[in-house]
C-alpha cells in the first residue's frame, strides 16, 4: 500500500458521471428520451419487430422477400431485411467477399417476461370473470400481484383478418390485475418463502364483476364480457383459440430518481440492447 492507502495492483474505475461534459450530458438525456418513449410503446416481440421494420425503411432498408418475389439480386452495400411471422426481423448489410469468408452478426432478444393468455382462457368463477395465464419466461410471481396489468397482443378471427389488441395503456382504459388477499386474511401466505407466497397457478387475471341481467342464466359474469369484447372487437369465445394475448405491467417507461439519473421501465434489460443496435 502507498501513503494514499491505494494498492498498486489495483484497478480503480471512474464515475461515468464524473467525466462527462455539459455536451456529453445532454446527449444522454436526449437519448434516454428517445429511450423512454420507445419502452412505453414497444413492450410484446409483435410491438418491436414493427417498429424496427419502420425505422429499417426509414434508413434504407428494402424487404429481401419482396426482393425475391421480384427476382431481384443483391450486391455489395445493399441493405436489407427479413422477418418471419412477425416476431423476429434480421438486418442485413451485403458485403463485398463471399460468406464462405465470415460475416459480422450482433444479436439480441426482444421478449421479456411475462403473463400469456391460455387457448380459452376465459371463465368465470365466484361471480368473477377471469383468465387464465401461464407466465413466460423468469419472473418473480410475487411483483405481479395488485399491478396494473395491460393486454397486448393479436387476435386472427374466423373470417381471416386480424385484430390488433392494445388495452391498458390509454388513460381512459381500464387496467387489469391479479389481486392478492388482504393483509389481515394472509396469515398462511406470510409464512410462506417468496418463492411459494405466490403460485404460478393463482397468477390469473381479474377482469370483471357485472353480471348480465337474467338470474336464471349461467356464468352471467364471463358472457358480459364476452358481450363487451364483442362490441368492442367484434370478436367470440372461438377466437380466443386463434389469439396471442399478452399481460405485461401497464403504463409508461419514466425517468427514476429525482436527479432522472435512471429510467424505471417494464422490460427495461432485454430491449436495451436491440434498440442500441438500431442507433436510436
Amino acid at each position: 500500500m502507498n501513503e494514499d492507502n491505494k494498492s498498486p495492483f489495483e484497478k480503480e474505475y471512474e464515475i461515468a458521471w464524473d467525466k462527462y461534459s455539459k455536451t456529453d450530458l445532454k446527449k444522454v438525456f436526449d437519448l434516454s428520451e428517445k429511450y423512454i418513449d420507445f419502452m412505453s410503446r414497444c413492450k410484446t416481440e409483435r410491438e418491436c419487430v414493427e417498429e424496427f421494420t419502420s425505422r429499417a425503411e426509414k434508413k434504407g432498408y428494402r424487404n429481401l422477400q419482396e426482393l425475391i418475389n421480384q427476382g431481384k439480386s443483391l450486391k455489395p452495400g445493399d441493405k436489407v431485411y427479413a422477418e418471419i411471422m412477425g416476431k423476429t426481423i434480421a438486418l442485413f448489410v451485403i458485403g463485398k467477399k463471399p460468406l464462405e469468408e465470415g460475416l459480422c452478426i450482433i444479436g439480441a432478444h426482444i421478449d421479456s417476461p411475462r403473463l400469456d393468455l391460455k387457448q380459452n382462457p376465459l371463465y368465470e368463477d365466484a361471480d368473477l370473470a377471469l383468465f387464465e395465464t401461464h407466465y413466460y419466461g423468469g419472473i418473480k410471481k410475487y411483483q405481479w400481484v395488485t399491478l396494473p396489468l395491460a393486454l397486448h397482443g393479436v387476435i386472427a378471427k374466423k373470417d381471416g383478418s386480424r385484430i390488433n389488441i392494445v388495452m391498458g395503456e390509454d388513460e381512459g382504459d381500464p387496467v387489469l390485475g391479479v389481486s392478492d388477499l388482504l393483509i389481515h386474511l394472509a396469515q398462511d401466505q406470510m409464512k410462506k418463502t417468496l418463492a411459494d407466497g405466490v403460485e404460478g397457478e393463482n397468477l390469473n387475471i381479474l377482469v370483471g364483476s357485472i353480471p348480465l341481467k337474467g338470474k336464471e342464466a349461467k356464468n352471467r359474469v364471463k358472457h358480459n364480457i364476452l358481450k363487451i369484447l364483442n362490441e368492442k372487437y367484434g370478436i367470440v369465445e372461438e377466437d380466443f383459440v386463434s389469439a396471442e394475448l399478452e399481460i405485461v405491467p401497464a403504463g409508461k417507461a419514466r425517468h427514476y430518481g429525482i436527479d432522472k439519473s435512471m429510467i424505471m421501465a417494464y422490460g427495461r434489460m432485454t430491449e436495451f440492447v436491440p434498440i442500441h443496435l438500431l442507433k436510436l
